[in-house]
């Protein structure tokens, strides 16, 4: 697992053999190397076998509601934003399978998974995502009771993350300091620029791990002029993003508007359909499901992931306690932005946009945070 420390920037550049070369050490090493893929009208992670699986020419255009695959002007493998898959995915799956049980001789035997832990090697996150992973690192092995599951992958997560050249309508991370440019968090990290049609990627190092990989990589030196205009890319996505998330007062607002009018508002467009929670890369609500065949000799224990938005997530004894779509966006909102900081000492959203783009209402974070901000700021300027 990569440093936490910031790591200094590259000096090496290396070209698509260099990428194909990066690949086939990870993957030599015992890595699952996992990676941008175009698939079903999107760009999402899954394994790589080589280069040629990685998206040339192609990006996404995201907007509230809204994400197509469009193909760019020139080669690029990186020049996309965030797809709806992150690497929660993998570090804290959708499914997990926890033990089984067998009837023989009148008795259950209680069968534990044996087979070890993937050993992933993810290239491509974005620096809204090492953030997001962070994140989870503080919740599920920081905590009073660590999650062993995503210990496993996580600790032997070998990561190659990509510096953002562009930014998404949805994309606020810049807001949070969360992104463009990630600083930290991954073993090396790649800043892709294209000449003449053919992709190249100045390299930073950023662990001792990353470094050992490096050297069995063919390299050539940077220039100060690819250096400099490596930076200037990263930076020019940063001034592009025209959404913002201010955080100043934030969780006083959140906190004094529980009976806000404004929460109606919400809850009229709102599908409690919990995409929000699904595509969000901090979220990490789980539930427990048992199952078992038709001879009642074997049963399964599972993992899955809950969502907030579900009536039965606050189910206890005698009903729900989140009835209506606005009990639960508000309870979403204020945990994501208020509570989350009180529990774990930062903001539960890193700013990728994801929940804009895939709430199929179109209901904006930063939006509905404003008017909140705002509507705490009149209800103080009336009292």
């Amino acid at each position: 697992m990569a440093s936490s420390s910031s790591a200094a920037h590259g000096n090496s550049v290396i070209g698509l053999t260099g990428l194909a070369q990066l690949i086939e050490v990870l993957k030599h090493r015992g890595f699952q190397v996992i990676g941008p893929v175009v698939r079903d009208g999107s760009i999402v992670y899954e394994p790589l076998e080589g280069i040629e699986d990685l998206p040339s020419g192609w990006t996404l255009e995201a907007e509230p509601a809204t994400c197509r695959l469009k193909k760019r002007s020139d080669g690029a493998l990186f020049g996309y934003v965030v797809g709806q898959r992150g690497l929660k995915y993998f570090l804290h799956p959708p499914q997990l399978k926890l033990y089984s049980a067998e009837r023989e001789n009148g008795e259950f035997r209680i069968l534990f998974e044996q087979d070890p832990a993937p050993r992933y090697a993810f290239i491509g996150p974005r620096a809204c995502e090492l953030a997001a992973m962070a994140r989870q690192d503080r919740v599920l092995l920081e905590d009073r009771y660590p999650d062993m599951h995503y210990d496993a992958r996580r600790r032997g997560a070998f990561v190659v993350a990509v510096q953002c050249t562009v930014s998404a309508a949805t994309c606020f991370c810049a807001s949070l300091g969360t992104g463009p440019r990630a600083q930290s968090g991954f073993d090396l990290a790649l800043t892709e620029s294209v000449d003449d049609g053919q992709p190249h990627f100045l390299v930073e190092v950023g662990s001792e791990e990353g470094a050992s990989v490096l050297a069995e990589i063919e390299t050539s030196e940077a220039s100060a002029e690819q250096m400099r205009k490596a930076v200037e890319a990263v930076d020019a996505a940063g001034s592009k993003q025209s959404r913002c998330l201010k955080t100043t007062g934030l969780k006083e607002a959140l906190y004094d508007g529980f009976e806000d009018p404004h929460w109606d508002d919400v809850a009229a467009r709102c599908l409690s359909c919990g995409n929000c929670t699904m595509v969000c890369p901090t979220c990490f609500c789980v539930t427990v499901e048992d199952t078992s065949d038709v001879t009642n000799k074997r049963a399964e224990r599972w993992r899955k992931w809950d969502s907030c938005f579900t009536q039965s997530f606050s189910y206890i004894h005698g009903g729900s306690v989140r009835l209506t779509p606005k009990s639960r966006y508000r309870q979403w909102l204020t945990h994501k932005l208020a509570a989350w900081s009180d529990q774990f000492d930062s903001l539960g959203c890193v700013g990728c946009g994801r929940c804009i783009t895939w709430c199929p209402a179109g209901i904006d974070i930063t939006e509905e945070a404003a008017a909140l901000q705002q509507s705490s700021r009149v209800s103080i300027g009336q009292a």
